[in-house]
């Protein structure tokens, strides 16, 4: 038999006659390899030489294998970045993720689910996520300063920061002090009934002493900022004030929150037997406080029906307050809050709660003088105690418990004293802070990455259907107008500027009470001054080690602390793809806020005005609705998100998600393709959006929760991730999503 008919298609015997040769009918043999002096068959080979022959070609087979498998990874490994901070982001990355979870269905379990569970609530806290992280992490570095007595150190306002550190951890002297220092506060003030006698006709002094030298604000609040109408001035502006527990729904709500009023009653009851009152006597006496301010809840505005700023705005002369709420003494209560400032009736005031301010006048008038002593020197009392002995923080500890599930635990005091530190004496701290960690290179890159957003963002008004021309032109102008801070205010850095700040505070390093309430009528003092001067952008309302960002409308300027400009928000050594998936979508969401439902209302120059055709208005108004129901959808234990309350916050998350997203895709056009993320099987269109989500991985607990569906204006942090994918075609996209996914439905909600 020739060898053509004993030939197979058996893979080896197939191979091996096409790699030797093959024998055809005719007797012709065509060799592939030249001609050779002997053909042998496969037959007549001996066993060894078919297994020689055979080992051959399978090493041959592996060689070729090896040859493409390395050219394809040094094509991949060529494109996959491999430095030490690439590697380390993938695994931080990978540790967040749960990839059991389909991101069409669950994005922000997608994202997060591995952080979640690895993450559980460290005790004393009733929420933890990347913020709270981030800030821990700044709060050690403060720390560090304030008690580095070696530290070169370029001004006063800095040693003052830090001796009001020392008197704050001066443990010792706090204890020995005992209550004695509010006590001795309390009868200045003409006594409490609660603790002792008090002066029967002293309302309207108790009322001017406890807002101008100790800054509470038991019935109305008083401040200065600029005039939303004039934002070239400022001007003094009242609104409604007054609730112990952080939102109305608390009091009025009393089957839902009963263990929240009962613990408040016991944490009340408690401060007043420390300060020396009787238990029967004082839980009597709180519970009239707490009735006096349920009464307060009833009158209370909701915050989802003052967000329009054009209806609760009412500038009157000082003369005229006495028409809306006669039972002040309005003259001699603001000369004394703004001394020494000279305010006469004809001092513009504008007005924020009109019907609350008649209304808290009428409950005034007809509250027995005892309670409504008792309700403000609690007012003090409440924010004083703060600031004594261990017992008083002990009681704290016990109502935040009750309050926001916290797990009881001992808080290390030096966290305490940073905070309190950055609270009140920030920016000379924030010195400290800026020149020991903050990049100058950071803030240059910031600014161009704005100024990326900002152009993404007027690319897409341009694309928008329900906005008429002429309203798009001035939004686009409203949009380049707006003013970039960055890292911090530029006087904090010189020494003599930064003195003239604190100048007129003295702090001792063995006070901390004093030192507070000093500071309290210092800060009094320091509003007087900006009656009399114009805004100034230089003037901050965060500090700067503060992980946050914010939008000022009567400024039009967006504001990025250093204290957020580090990772996972940014890293010059991250992945563009991340910074814009981390503070790219802060910024945007701060520069959206310019155009939600109650910044779009301020023009360019931050003047409160309509500057909108009311064809375009309507149409807005139109577009939020849709916002407005998505949102109220969700749920957390069963309880709704208030879709009018954090309308503006779910405005500002879905366009900065948006504006930052076309602003990477921008930057990609520009500079190219990023390399890729080892093991993560992530591209980086895709690893934007995962960093855009981990941002917002946390956890809380169900009391947490609770308080935050109420008074928060921002939606729980899985809505700000879902609610803004959802509505994310290229989100879709990238995810390979099926329309009517979760992630991916029909019907999506679009403003910006």
């Amino acid at each position: 038999m020739s060898a053509y008919k004993r030939a197979t298609l058996d893979e080896e015997d197939l191979v091996d006659s096409l790699g030797e040769g093959e024998v055809y009918p005719n007797g012709l043999q065509v060799s592939l390899r030249g001609v050779r002096q002997r053909s042998s068959c496969w037959t007549e080979r001996t066993h060894v030489e078919k297994r020689l022959l055979a080992l051959v070609v399978l090493l041959s087979i592996g060689l070729l294998a090896c040859v493409l498998s390395l050219a394809i990874q040094y094509r991949n490994n060529h494109n996959v970045c491999l430095s030490d901070s690439c590697i380390s982001v993938t695994s931080s990355i990978l540790r967040s993720l749960d990839q059991s979870v389909d991101p069409c269905q669950d994005f922000y379990s997608y994202a997060c689910g591995g952080w979640i569970r690895s993450n559980p609530i460290p005790d004393g806290h009733s929420r933890w996520g990347t913020f709270n992280d981030l800030w821990e992490h700044n709060q050690a570095i403060m720390k560090r300063l304030l008690e580095n007595s070696t530290m070169n150190i370029s001004s006063a306002a800095e040693h003052k920061a830090q001796r009001y550190y020392q008197a704050c951890m001066n443990e010792t002297k706090i204890e020995a002090l005992g209550s004695k220092p509010l006590q001795d506060l309390i009868e200045k003030l003409g006594g409490w009934n609660i603790t002792g006698p008090w002066h029967q006709d002293n309302f309207q002094e108790t009322l001017q002493s406890v807002t101008a030298y100790y800054r509470t604000s038991p019935f109305f609040s008083v401040s200065v900022s600029a005039d939303s109408k004039n934002s070239n001035s400022n001007v003094i502006q009242i609104d409604q004030s007054g609730l112990g527990l952080p939102s109305r729904d608390y009091y009025l709500n009393k089957t839902e929150n009963e263990k929240f009023l009962t613990g408040y009653l016991n944490f009340m009851v408690q401060l007043g037997v420390l300060l020396g009152g009787s238990e029967n006597s004082t839980r009597e006496q709180m519970q009239e406080i707490l009735d006096f301010e349920t009464a307060l809840a009833n009158i209370t505005i909701p915050q989802e029906k003052r967000r329009d700023e054009e209806l609760i705005y009412h500038k009157i002369t000082a003369g005229e307050l006495k028409n809306l709420a006669p039972v002040i003494d309005w003259m001699p209560f603001l000369q004394s809050v703004f001394h020494p400032v000279e305010i006469n009736e004809s001092e513009p005031v504008v007005v924020y709660a009109k019907e609350y301010l008649t209304d808290v006048s009428t409950l005034i008038h007809s509250t027995d003088k005892r309670i409504l002593n008792n309700y403000m020197i609690w007012n003090l009392v409440r924010k004083a105690s703060s600031f004594l002995d261990q017992r008083f923080q002990d009681a704290e500890e016990k109502f935040m418990e009750v309050m926001y599930g916290t797990k009881k635990t001992c808080i290390p005091r030096w966290k305490f004293c940073v905070s309190d530190t950055d609270n009140n004496m920030g920016f000379a701290l924030g010195a400290m802070f800026v020149k020991s960690t903050f990049d100058e290179n950071s803030k240059g890159r910031a600014l161009q990455m704005i100024r990326e957003i900002k152009t993404a963002f007027e690319e897409s008004l341009s694309s928008l259907s329900w906005m008429d021309e002429e309203t798009r032109k001035a939004a686009k102008e409203k949009a380049e107008a707006i003013y970039d801070m960055i890292g911090y205010p530029g006087f904090i850095v010189d020494p003599k500027e930064l003195d003239k700040v604190f100048n007129d505070y003295e702090v001792t390093s063995d006070l901390y009470f004093e030192n507070v309430m000093m500071f309290y009528n210092f800060s009094g003092r320091l509003t007087a001054d900006q009656l009399r001067k114009a805004p100034n952008k230089d003037q901050w309302s965060m500090t700067p080690p503060t992980v946050n960002a914010y939008y000022s409308p009567t400024k039009n300027e967006i504001v990025f602390p250093a204290g957020i400009l580090q990772a996972p928000f940014y890293s010059s050594s991250s992945l563009t793809a991340l910074n814009f998936g981390g503070i790219g979508v802060v910024m945007g969401h701060e520069l959206t806020h310019a155009f939600d439902d109650q910044g779009r209302e301020y023009d360019k120059d931050g003047n409160l005005r309509p500057w909108w055709k009311n064809s375009s208005v309507e149409a807005f108004k139109k577009q939020t609705e849709c916002i407005t129901e998505q949102y109220e959808n969700y749920t957390v234990n069963g309880e709704p998100v208030n879709g009018k309350h954090t309308l503006g916050e779910n405005i500002a998350d879905n366009g900065g998600l948006k504006a930052a997203y076309r602003a990477y895709q921008n930057w990609v056009k520009m500079n190219g393709k990023e390399k890729l993320l080892p093991s993560l099987g992530l591209t980086n269109d895709q690893l934007f959006f995962v960093g855009f989500a981990q941002v917002w991985c946390s956890v809380r607990t169900d009391e947490s929760s609770h308080e935050g569906l109420i008074t928060d204006p921002h939606s729980p942090p899985r809505f700000r991730v879902v609610g803004s994918v959802s509505n994310s075609k290229e989100f879709a996209k990238h995810f390979q999503c099926p329309l009517g996914s979760p992630m991916n439905p029909i019907r999506k909600c679009e403003v910006w």
